[in-house]
């Protein structure tokens, strides 16, 4: 298909504005709310230390949904359990740590996942790819937040993309093949579809981690059946099969790309933080990535101070065709002989020249 053809061929991606009423609801309660390009919000005038209003919660809540992320601007020196207490207004109301915890860690508190550019102050090199928190769990984390507690002087932000848009941004046959894939994790074997429809905005988006996969599967289509009944109907082995290496590095590359077009598409942001800003993204909406800034040495960059903590889920993302939610990654596959069954590590290698922590 050609270029213009395949232009033809694809929904353009949007991102819905600030719904006005919910905007009414939460400056009521004497917020500020402004509206990013093209995605996220900021919000002014709140001290997280004090929980708000029910209604107030939900409406940011679904504007994460919608949007991608919130940010409340101005929230310096907060305490660990500050920002874990605030934390705990999303998802299932439970923080969700699977992480280790840095020597620099306030009070060591565990729920803190402390990140730096020098490792006297927190975990180096996190993040390079686009991804989702917690991909290897089944109740992947609904929300993440992201604490600035010391912002560098030059840059060093996070990249966002709104995985409902980049679905929208996808050509049609692609729309298709990948609503019949279901990734597995490489560390755990948990499956996730690469494509779920939110469970708050409603909208089909895309969802891969490009440094911990070791495995996709295939639902192979059938003539007249369309791809929303293949997703809920049981498939046999013989209706299922892997990717093979090709296929899995165009998966992936694909992937990056869509990710990376978001810039220039209208579903993407290159966000800078300042010092006492705490982000949270809707982490079933969003996918990020450190920007490259964020990893350069504090002599060059300034040091930066980041603290996140991971939300429960209120439900599973569970994978289509009445696959399991675990496969055993670490034991032969099931099915066919050719495609990549990668256990361990980061997983299938889709380039050997980028850095791949996650």
């Amino acid at each position: 298909m050609g270029k213009a053809a395949e232009s033809a061929d694809r929904t353009r991606p949007t991102i819905p504005p600030v719904d006005p009423h919910r905007v009414a609801l939460i400056e009521k309660a004497g917020l500020t709310v402004k509206q990013l390009e093209p995605l996220g919000i900021e919000v002014y005038g709140a001290d997280v230390r004090t929980r708000l209003a029910e209604p107030v919660i939900e409406a940011l809540a679904v504007e994460m949904a919608n949007r991608g992320f919130i940010v409340f601007k101005h929230q310096t020196n907060l305490s660990a359990d500050e920002l874990v207490d605030a934390s705990k207004w999303w998802g299932a109301g439970e923080i969700h740590s699977t992480h280790g915890v840095h020597p620099a860690t306030p009070g060591m508190n565990r729920d803190i996942f402390r990140c730096s550019n020098d490792d006297r102050h927190g975990i180096l090199g996190v993040g390079p790819q686009w991804h989702n928190d917690g991909s290897f769990e089944a109740a992947t984390f609904s929300h993440s937040a992201y604490y600035m507690a010391r912002a560098p002087e030059h840059g060093g932000g996070t990249h966002f993309a709104h995985q409902g848009a980049a679905f929208d941004a996808l050509p049609r046959e692609k729309q298709d093949f990948w609503q019949r894939l279901v990734s597995v994790n490489s560390a755990t074997g948990v499956t996730h579809p690469v494509v779920h429809t939110h469970p708050v905005s409603g909208r089909k988006s895309v969802w891969l981690h490009l440094g911990m996969t070791g495995a996709v599967i295939e639902r192979l289509p059938e003539e007249g059946v369309p791809v929303g009944r293949l997703q809920q109907e049981p498939a046999t082995t013989d209706q299922l099969r892997l990717l093979n290496k090709e296929e899995m590095a165009q998966l992936f590359n694909d992937y990056n790309d869509l990710m990376n077009a978001s810039f220039d598409d209208g579903y993407g942001i290159r966000y800078h933080y300042d010092t006492g800003d705490l982000l949270y993204i809707d982490n079933w909406a969003l996918a990020h990535r450190a920007a490259p800034e964020a990893h350069m040495p504090a002599e060059k960059q300034g040091l930066r101070i980041m603290d996140r903590v991971t939300i429960k889920s209120k439900q599973n993302l569970a994978p289509h065709f009445g696959l399991p939610q675990h496969i055993n990654i670490s034991r032969p596959h099931p099915l066919n002989s050719d495609g990549v069954w990668q256990a361990g590590g980061v997983g299938f290698r889709w380039k050997d020249d980028i850095p791949m922590q996650n």
